[in-house]
Formats: structure tokens, sequence, C-alpha cells
């Protein structure tokens, strides 16, 4: 996808995010921030758009968050704010292709809904790794593509419209398995409809 294309893309979406497709996608921002919040340490959220899994993180979770879309940015800042979430510690506007951070900065990396979405999925999946801690996980949460019945169908019919939905509705699972330092250690599918899933890849120690 074109970066600018995202961008315009997430600037219509901002206002109705929360109550359209991130609704629907709760389930694994809880899932995730509940292993995260057993372990506590430093998270780094990629694409933490309007911070709708902010609240979910507990307070020995040290909370950084990027997101390419400033209109995103000013929802999440607006809710830690409003719900006092003093363990969110930055929310930067950054290219997650491009991350400022140094090399083995956080203990979690998680990528929710966002993977589809990057334009080049892959260079970010590096700079998740190389920001990551040895012994670190990276959390991924996301629809891939099927490979049969009337779902895979309309994937395929909506594919063309990656640059007007903002996302690849036919996103091949194998475009986040190819790190040469990322072991997968789980998969789980999510609801509804087993439509999400999360992905745990640990980075070799």
């Amino acid at each position: 996808m074109d970066i600018h294309a995202i961008h315009r893309s997430y600037a219509r979406w901002a206002p109705v995010y929360d109550v359209t497709f991130g609704a629907v996608t709760n389930a694994g921002r809880r899932r995730v921030a509940a292993v995260v919040n057993a372990a506590g340490g430093d998270l780094l959220e990629v694409g933490v758009g309007t911070g709708m899994s902010l609240r979910f993180y507990a307070p020995n979770v040290n909370v950084t968050g990027i997101d390419f879309s400033p209109d995103m940015l000013a929802k999440a800042r607006t809710k830690v704010q409003e719900q006092g979430l003093t363990h969110v510690k930055a929310l930067e506007q950054m290219d997650a292709r491009h991350m400022t951070f140094a090399d083995n900065s956080f203990d979690h990396v998680a990528a929710l809904h966002i993977m589809s979405v990057v334009p080049d999925p892959e260079q970010v999946l590096a700079e998740m790794a190389r920001v990551c801690k040895p012994g670190g996980s990276i959390y991924i949460v996301n629809h891939f593509a099927r490979d049969k019945g009337f779902l895979a169908k309309i994937e395929r019919l909506s594919a063309p419209l990656e640059n007007l939905l903002g996302w690849h509705s036919d996103f091949e699972r194998d475009r986040v398995m190819g790190h040469p330092k990322l072991r997968l250690a789980s998969e789980h599918t999510l609801p509804p409809l087993g439509m999400m899933t999360k992905l745990r890849l640990t980075k070799d120690a």
C-alpha cells in the first residue's frame, strides 16, 4: 500500500474507528494485553491507532506507542489524558519501517491489526525484531487470507480496493513468518468467526 493512501484512509477512519472496525477487533487486544500483563516490562505497540488497547495494559507494563497517522494519535492522547493511563510513557508519530529506537529496547513488541495496512510488512517486521530484546516476544494479531470458501472469494474481490479500505483483504500469513531471528511460539484464531489470528513470535536469545 502507498503510505500517502494510508494517511488519507486513516484520516477518514479516525472519527469512527472505535465503533466500527475497532469494536470487532478487541478480542485480540485483550488477549495480547493479558499475556504482556503477566510478564510486565517495556512494551512497544506499533500502529497504536486511536489507543483502543491502552486501557487493557496493567500498571506494571511501560507502554510506548507509535503510529503514522496524527489523526489517530490525537484520539489516543485524549484517551490517555481522560482515563489517567499513567503507564503509557510515550505516543509518537513515526514510520514503522524506520523506527528511531535503539536496538534491543523492548521486552515486548505488539502489532495489532496493522500488518495488512503498512506498505512494507517485511521491513516493519524487521524493525520490530531489531528493537525487541533477545528472548523477547513479538505479538501479531491480524486477518490472514483464506485458501478456500465464500470468505476467500470476498477477500480476493476486495483486494483491488486496498488503498480505499486501508488494508489488504488478501494478506498472506507467510509475509510475517520469514525473519531469521524470530520463531513461532504460538498461534490462535480469535472471535468473531475465527477471522483474526494471534501469533506470538520469540526473538533468538
